[in-house]
């Protein structure tokens, strides 16, 4: 393991004793208290599989219905089943992590195999459902997916099926209006369930590596 992997799991560990914790330090501050957190994830076991974060328990692929941006009921675990899925919780306002978040899951689709790229599915979760509506949805993810073989999934709802959702996928729930939430990005094979996980300090070619070893397997 390199150097710069040893540190970074050397924070994620910690964090693990914390429900949410803040990144940003002196650029939350001027972001207006806006932070993130990788959430309490056990990681990096004793082989170092993926470019992403190990997960030594995979995470099970959750089960929530929220709305999505056709304003129809979207069952997560029926819908993607099976499939290579991406998950993410954030909001559309956000001025850093989502935005970076969502044009590197972009670039890296768009560098994989075409072949790769249409079997792997998209989902950005809201943390922030009183601002989120499904045309916002759509409208930012757009910004994103347009040439993808598979356009992303937006998904909204109650603030009660937005933190059942966020329980289900064993991510902290977000706080203040949606903007401390988790940084996590998880990706599900077709077993179901998540064996790697990103956060930021993982790259667009980070994730294409990974993508092409889940859906290969």
């Amino acid at each position: 393991m390199t150097p710069y992997r040893r540190s970074r799991l050397a924070a994620l560990v910690v964090s693990t004793g914390l429900a949410l914790a803040g990144c940003g330090g002196a650029a939350a501050e001027e972001s207006g208290g806006h932070e993130h957190t990788a959430g309490a994830a056990t990681v990096e076991g004793p082989e170092d599989r993926y470019a992403g974060i190990d997960l030594v328990d995979p995470y099970q692929r959750p089960s929530f219905t929220l709305t999505d941006t056709a304003g129809r009921a979207y069952d997560f675990a029926a819908a993607t089943a099976g499939t290579p899925t991406l998950l993410f919780f954030g909001y559309t306002s956000c001025p850093d992590i989502c935005p970076a978040t969502m044009a590197d899951v972009a670039v890296a689709l768009r560098g994989l195999d075409p072949a790769v790229a249409e079997r792997v599915q998209v989902v950005f979760v809201t943390t922030d459902p009183a601002f989120d509506t499904p045309a916002v949805l759509g409208e930012y993810l757009g910004r994103f997916d347009a040439d993808l073989p598979n356009r992303f999934v937006g998904l909204t709802g109650d603030q009660a099926a937005v933190d059942q959702a966020q329980l289900a996928a064993g991510v902290p729930l977000a706080e203040d209006a949606g903007r401390l939430h988790s940084s996590l990005l998880l990706l599900y094979g077709a077993d179901d369930r998540a064996h790697v996980a990103f956060d930021a300090g993982n790259t667009s070619r980070d994730i294409a590596g990974d993508l092409t070893q889940v859906v290969g397997a």
